[in-house]
């Protein structure tokens, strides 16, 4: 079973790697392959942001105290602000200069705050709940992804219980959706889960490099 932090970064790397797929299919001007890893890059922020504001950051402010609701207000924001550009988002055309524009926008953002994650929310999470509710906090924020919204919505609150009861009500259109929506090939898909297997993005190291390059 995988720990709540492994759970988290494995859905932060997929997000790289069909943002890098998305990017690849640009620079060759393949506009359907753009839209397809956009929808799975999409797909898959929209669920995650979700799942985490249901099943982690109401632990965050349970067993961190203050520092742990000044974390979990802070990560909220950040993600409502995602929901706002990923909602705006859908209503441009894939290949566009704006639209690729607003996709940097947006992945910029979300390396910031998935990195802020890895770097200071889970490191003081995990200690504080134990292995074995970190590894039951995982099982349930996979899947509680399962049931919520695959688009966003940044009009729906971001805590429980509103949150949890109106994403139950937007989850089947999105599903509907997304049945005529173009996603990745099988193939496209399975050459992206092998990139995978080779990815570690060092959230930490990454974020000394910048900071040094800035002196």
């Amino acid at each position: 079973m995988s720990t709540l932090f492994q759970s988290i970064k494995e859905d932060h790397e997929e997000m790289y790697e069909y943002h890098d797929q998305y990017k690849r299919a640009r620079e060759r001007g393949d506009v359907e392959a753009q839209a397809r890893w956009a929808r799975q890059l999409t797909w898959e922020i929209a669920r995650h942001a979700v799942g985490e504001e249901i099943v982690v950051y109401p632990l965050m402010e349970k067993h961190l105290g203050d520092k742990g609701r000044e974390l979990a207000d802070h990560d909220r924001k950040e993600h409502q602000s995602v929901k706002e550009r990923l909602y705006k988002l859908e209503s441009l055309q894939p290949g566009s200069e704006e639209y690729d524009k607003l996709m940097t926008v947006i992945m910029d953002s979300l390396h910031h705050h998935n990195d802020d994650e890895e770097i200071k929310d889970l490191p003081l999470l995990e200690p504080a709940i134990g292995e074995q509710a970190s590894k039951e906090a995982a099982q349930s924020f996979k899947r509680t992804k399962k049931l919520v919204p695959t688009r966003a919505h940044p009009a729906i609150p971001n805590k429980p219980p509103f949150e949890t009861l109106l994403g139950l009500l937007e989850a089947p259109i999105d599903k509907i959706k997304d049945y005529f929506a173009a996603f990745p090939t099988e193939e496209e898909m399975k050459d992206a889960k092998e990139e995978l297997k080779h990815r570690d993005h060092d959230a930490a190291a990454s974020r000394a490099a910048a900071q040094a390059g800035n002196q």
